[in-house]
């Protein structure tokens, strides 16, 4: 038995947290201000919004130029850097917006998934803020964030479809409320954009003079526009496997074994540009466009199927990273066109990773009061997290065959 001067105490402080949660729950609806936190791979961001998605103030460190140079991402090194710019960054955002941190309704910070020392970061300093200056504190889901942030730009009732592609993620699902997810498929190896990262790495994309500042995607679909994509027919993958899944990894194989060959033809060594390599460019972004237009697809035939999208004006969103390249656009047009979907994608600036998506994600939450925590409550980081519930292998167990679509795409 606790003594009674205990129990009183124990009583007078969980009041006085439940009262503190209280108050700060009742100046996080009226303000609504939100400062959004991302640090999941190799972009430090921060963004100030309102509840109308209005951005006052944003500040992006990008990492890119760093990572050219060392021929990939090294998680040390982005934790280092995350480190090293983090409160530059929050200091910058917060300056441009005119808002102070009393002024914050809530911060909120990618907490899953992402490289592990990268998350480490973010959460770190955003828990060390807010419990600085008693702010309410949002863990948010990088791919949550990606799929909603259309939601900012323009009115997008759910459900609605959701292709997420980037450099660290694939996954088609359907977006039934702002934490309520379908999964229909999921990457099994590697991401479309490690896919065109490593493809361009292994053409030595960096030596070439109209891409030595690009990102390994921004040069390949640079190069495909003036390439004959039927000169390298890489074989489309996973043709006889009837789900949503996606897989790259072979693929890769495929355009590896077409440059080694090309290499002995040429007779250079490898980190020498090849002469086709424009073709090897488009054969490879056609191959992966194809790819994610027939998963989605069959995605788009399952939904009609089983009643998951409206009859009236249905949605397909396509965003993160790889989201940016307009002939993967192009390709997904030409399927939501067959089914008679919309295809919304947002600008450029918003598919990438960025502190505004974070910070809408967190105003979406705020109105719904949906996953709002204390400035003391502990939070761990997550690397793997899934999205919603897994209904794949519902998907797969339907069979569904896709009727033949001509692929006819421009540059």
């Amino acid at each position: 038995m606790l003594p009674a001067k205990v129990k009183n105490l124990w009583r007078l402080l969980h009041g006085r947290r439940l009262m503190d949660f209280t108050s700060l729950t009742r100046k996080a609806y009226y303000s609504r201000l939100v400062l959004g936190i991302e640090t999941s791979c190799d972009d430090t961001g921060a963004a100030v919004l309102d509840e109308t998605g209005t951005i006052l103030g944003e500040s992006l460190y990008s990492q890119n130029e760093v990572h050219l140079r060392t021929g990939g991402i090294i998680p040390t090194v982005a934790q280092q850097l995350h480190r090293e710019s983090i409160e530059v960054v929050v200091h910058e955002a917060l300056e441009r917006s005119g808002v102070t941190p009393s002024q914050l309704s809530a911060v909120a910070t990618t907490v899953k998934p992402g490289l592990a020392l990268s998350l480490g970061i973010g959460l770190a300093f955003s828990q060390k803020f807010v419990r600085k200056h008693n702010i309410l504190f949002i863990p948010i889901h990088h791919m949550e964030a990606h799929a909603l942030t259309i939601r900012m730009l323009q009115p997008v009732p759910f459900p609605f479809l959701v292709l997420l592609v980037s450099g660290g993620h694939s996954l088609l699902a359907v977006a039934r409320g702002i934490d309520d997810f379908l999964l229909l498929g999921h990457m099994l190896d590697e991401a479309p954009g490690d896919t065109l990262d490593k493809v361009a790495r292994r053409l030595s994309l960096t030596k070439h003079p109209d891409c030595s500042t690009l990102s390994g995607g921004q040069a390949i679909e640079l190069l495909a526009r003036s390439g004959d994509r039927r000169k390298f027919p890489f074989r489309t993958p996973m043709g006889r496997i009837y789900d949503c899944c996606f897989s790259f990894a072979g693929l890769r194989s495929q355009i590896t074994m077409s440059i080694l060959k090309k290499e002995a033809e040429e007779g250079i060594e490898q980190g020498t540009l090849l002469s086709c390599v424009n073709d090897i460019a488009a054969g490879t972004q056609h191959t992966v466009a194809v790819h994610l237009a027939k998963r989605t697809h069959r995605a788009i035939l399952f939904c009609k199927e089983n009643g998951l999208l409206p009859s009236d004006n249905p949605i397909l969103v396509m965003s993160g990273g790889v989201a940016s390249n307009q002939y993967i656009c192009k390709a997904l047009t030409v399927i939501t066109e067959k089914t008679g979907l919309r295809l919304l994608c947002p600008p450029p600036r918003f598919c990438t990773d960025n502190g505004v998506m974070i910070a809408w994600n967190g105003i979406e939450r705020l109105k719904e009061g949906k996953g709002i925590l204390s400035p003391s409550e502990d939070v761990c980081y997550e690397p793997k997290a899934p999205l919603g519930v897994d209904i794949s292998a519902k998907v797969r167990a339907a069979g569904i065959r896709l009727p033949p679509v001509r692929m006819k795409i421009r540059s």
